[in-house]
């Protein structure tokens, strides 16, 4: 997840022929019934073009979302015939992840896609492709150079606080005193500043609404249960809770269970499948997840074929791609829930 602030260009449609998945991310209107399903297959420009090799180096599957994240990449590159993908094995060790960028660089793919374990580590390889002529595609975590890629894809983690604050102050806003608690996570990492601060700026809005405790947990559900049952021991009643990511709030829903408390909504993060599940069975106090797209890597693969054809992106009048595209932070409850489903990670 990306080292950055709110990026650029948002998109509210895909870029080449990513329209189907896309639109699952930046609209919170009901899917229309005559709109095409979100099945990861591209919805338009799917006329095979010129041979395109993408290397694509992405993270170790070590977490919910950074498996979804090398699935989406791998399944849409299949929707290709002239498509070629060559992956490495993902890695969330700088060294290695470097080595194997050189590797593809060495093999001379038309484009690189890379998902960077350090943005900042990895900033010199992104450049060094650059120079040799292979367009890269940084996904999420940005390098430290605009010179190191032609193209950045990611997600908004000011948003997703922006947003959560924001569903949680709607509930709260005819609550006197209403107070709330944030599960984060790991809070050496920009995103999880980013994801606070949005979250602390949308509930600047609701002056009933108090943040009365913050606890950072790691993106676990080993963590997310033990730091969720501090907060509630800490905490004997509140309104709401805002848990940065899902996976972590396998753990803390744990928690929530076995101290039997439920006088509070709770609202997730990321866009994990069962989050969308329990918010659809409505039978718990997890009311929304905010998402952050793992659909960014399908993008991404439909930007670096689009580089490799000299295509611009669908939908649009520029001959060329841009330079960034940030994913909206789309508010998932039991009311659009269904529009969403299909974009769920496990």
């Amino acid at each position: 997840m990306p080292h950055t602030s709110r990026r650029g260009l948002i998109l509210g449609t895909a870029a080449v022929s990513a329209g189907a998945v896309l639109t699952a991310c930046t609209s919170n209107e009901p899917q229309r019934k005559d709109a095409p399903a979100r099945s990861g297959a591209p919805a338009a420009d799917t006329a095979p073009g010129k041979p395109v090799t993408i290397g694509f180096a992405g993270p170790q599957a070590d977490h919910g979302w950074l498996n979804a994240i090398n699935e989406n990449a791998r399944a849409r590159a299949k929707t290709y015939s002239e498509v070629t993908l060559e992956t490495t094995e993902g890695s969330n060790d700088t060294a290695a992840q470097i080595g194997q960028v050189k590797t593809l660089i060495n093999k001379k793919v038309d484009v690189l896609v890379v998902l960077p374990a350090d943005g900042k580590a990895l900033t010199q390889v992104g450049l060094e492709a650059m120079r040799a002529g292979i367009p890269v595609i940084n996904l999420d975590r940005i390098f430290a150079s605009p010179q190191a890629y032609r193209c950045w894809v990611g997600g908004d983690n000011y948003g997703m606080g922006l947003n959560a604050g924001t569903y949680i102050g709607e509930q709260l806003k005819g609550k006197k005193d209403a107070k709330v608690v944030e599960l984060a996570g790991l809070d050496n990492l920009e995103l999880t500043k980013q994801r606070s601060r949005g979250f602390a700026d949308a509930l600047k809005n609701y002056p009933n609404v108090r943040l009365v405790a913050r606890q950072a947990a790691d993106f676990t559900v080993e963590s997310g249960q033990a730091k969720m049952a501090q907060l509630l021991q800490a905490q004997k009643k509140f309104d709401a809770l805002w848990n940065h990511d899902d996976d972590q709030g396998v753990g803390a829903l744990r928690a929530i269970e076995q101290a039997g408390r439920d006088e509070f909504l709770m609202v997730g993060g990321a866009g994990a499948k069962s989050a969308m599940d329990a918010i659809k069975a409505d039978r718990g106090v997890l009311k929304a997840t905010v998402l952050y797209p793992p659909t960014m890597a399908a993008s991404a693969i439909d930007l670096a074929r689009a580089l490799g054809q000299s295509k611009g992106v669908s939908g649009l009048s520029e001959l060329e791609i841009p330079t960034s595209l940030t994913l909206y932070s789309a508010v998932v409850t039991k009311d659009n829930v269904d529009q969403y489903l299909p974009t769920g990670f496990n």
